[in-house]
């Protein structure tokens, strides 16, 4: 901000001061020297600088109260006018520093009468230097064309000024609704965003220390009689730990800046050589999950020891990216909480359904059902429901009839949804090992 800025923002904040100073200067400057124009003859006298005071005093508040200002430098010129004095020079032209006040810090409709009463006044002026033969008619209109033609010359001035202030008050205005307006977009995708984070974490954590605890379960059970099944579960452990972490890290790596990144300082990748960076970025860009995944995860979760099976219905469709993701982590969620509250060996059964203008999925156990204890601490069905509804889908989960716990989604499919390629319009089923009759004592509980 340059030093004249500086001036005229303290000078705007120091109106009445600042006006008040002006307005003595004037009465020094016009108003000691102040004669009757109709009497050029006379000298200077008191009643004329009273006069004269009475029209310039008035202009200290010219813009902390313009229309107050503006009404008593026209009552005061008025009343000079009617007491004798029809043309008080050079006090007078104060008249237009009160137009010009009144316009540009007035209301619309106190400009208006103040330059209707501006032309009421020269009329006024007019008559009267007639009247008292001051003038001669002929130079008394020149006199007042003279005036008026003043008054419209500092009116459209002042109503140029009031225009480019406006502008300038508006566009300040904008500037500052449009910050608040940045301000709140901010709050309101760090908070979206926040959820989307608790979100995955929640399902990269649960689903992988799920299956993490039953196989070091198992395993620890197992080892006596069969080392080798401790063996399996230990893989098992090693596998979803490595794949845990290799989602963390590309969760994680969304949430830092260039400069954070391995690859953004001077000792990035290209130093460990070449191998290692095409690994980071192999890593950085692996796809995120999709439907097409499901007998991958339903593959994983048998390797766990989860007896589960995958039936499709229908003529897959291509899928938008997020569609895609939220159908595998609703799976993927459903499959953790039958691991968690479903009890011992039961037989889970994962049906993906198109349907005409919409897919559905449905996965199902024959265990402990509403029978479960909860500790009502998990989210896994608050995070469900929030996926489903950013899609306009619904996600239901209850307990079965006759035993059992079922999740159901059911998202809406794009109009112009294709059939996939590879896709089958004939049922199919991934094999799974045969169920077994569930235990009566076996009930389900409550997701997580």
């Amino acid at each position: 901000m340059t030093w004249w800025d500086r001036m005229l923002r303290w000078e705007d904040d120091h109106r009445f001061a600042v006006d008040s100073v002006g307005a003595a200067l004037l009465w020094l400057v016009m108003g000691t020297i102040a004669i009757d124009m109709s009497a050029p003859g006379e000298p200077m006298s008191n009643a004329t600088r009273l006069a004269a005071l009475a029209v310039i005093g008035p202009l200290a508040w010219r813009r902390v109260r313009p229309v107050a200002s503006a009404a008593a430098v026209y009552a005061a010129a008025l009343a000079h006018m009617l007491l004798g004095i029809p043309l008080l020079f050079p006090a007078d032209l104060v008249v237009l520093v009160a137009l010009y006040s009144l316009t540009v810090h007035g209301p619309r409709w106190a400009y208006r009468v103040g330059m209707a009463g501006a032309a009421v006044g020269t009329l006024l002026l007019a008559v009267l230097l007639t009247t008292d033969g001051a003038f001669y008619w002929p130079a008394a209109i020149i006199v007042g064309v003279l005036v008026g033609s003043m008054f419209l010359a500092v009116f459209a001035f002042a109503l140029v000024r009031r225009s480019r202030r406006e502008h300038l008050e508006a566009l300040v205005d904008r500037a500052e609704r449009l910050e608040v307006e940045r301000d709140q977009q901010a709050v309101i995708g760090a908070a979206a965003e926040r959820a989307r984070i608790a979100r995955e974490m929640h399902d990269i954590v649960a689903h992988s220390l799920t299956v993490m605890i039953a196989q070091a379960d198992g395993g620890r059970y197992a080892a006596a009689a069969d080392p080798a099944a401790a063996t399996r579960a230990l893989g098992t452990i090693a596998e979803t730990g490595r794949a845990a972490l290799t989602d963390m890290r590309r969760l994680l790596g969304v949430l830092r800046t260039d400069a954070d990144r391995p690859g953004g300082s001077a000792a990035g990748p290209a130093d460990a050589g070449p191998a290692a960076a095409a690994g980071a970025g192999a890593a950085a860009t692996a796809p995120q999950p999709a439907v097409e995944d499901l007998e991958t995860l339903v593959a994983h979760m048998r390797t766990s020891g989860m007896r589960v099976s995958l039936v499709r219905l229908g003529a897959p469709r291509h899928l938008p990216p997020g569609a895609g993701l939220t159908v595998y982590r609703i799976a993927q969620e459903s499959l953790t909480n039958v691991l968690k509250h479903a009890g011992p060996d039961p037989s889970v059964t994962v049906m993906l359904q198109w349907l005409p203008d919409a897919v559905r999925l449905e996965v199902s156990d024959d265990g402990r059902g509403a029978a479960a204890d909860s500790d009502g601490l998990g989210q896994g069905l608050v995070g469900m429901r929030e996926r489903a509804a950013m899609f306009g889908g619904t996600v239901t989960a209850g307990p079965r009839p006759g035993g059992g716990f079922r999740v159901r989604a059911e998202l809406p499919t794009p109009s112009s949804a294709r059939p996939s390629a590879s896709a089958s319009p004939a049922p199919s089923a991934l094999a799974a090992p045969p169920p077994t009759p569930p235990s009566p004592t076996s009930p389900e509980g409550p997701l997580a």
